[in-house]
């Protein structure tokens, strides 16, 4: 069995893995740094886009375009957790100013 045909098995992996890993980013960020936190997941969206295009891999490609979206993805999630924060579903970090 050849390594290439688990290339599919290893995106979709990543791919949950990368998404996972998002969701306490967004929590986290919001808590800490407001949504002031979003111009950071738009530069990581940024440079994936940049990275997958550059790459000659295409698992790797791949795998630097799901970070790229998932960092998109990521800027109206703050803004959501913002929301359920006030609704508060989420605590609210009090040592923290307002937006």
């Amino acid at each position: 069995m050849d390594l290439n045909t688990f290339h599919g098995l290893i995106i979709g992996l990543s791919t949950f893995l990368i998404i996972g890993l998002f969701h306490p980013l967004v929590i986290k960020g919001e808590y800490y740094f407001g949504t002031k936190c979003w111009w950071v997941f738009l530069i990581m969206g940024i440079a994936g886009c940049v990275a997958s295009i550059i790459c000659d891999n295409l698992t790797i490609s791949a795998l630097f375009g799901v970070f790229s979206f998932s960092s998109f993805w990521s800027i109206k999630e703050v803004f959501d957790q913002r929301k359920r924060v006030k609704k508060g579903w989420f605590p609210e970090n009090p040592n923290r100013n307002k937006d």
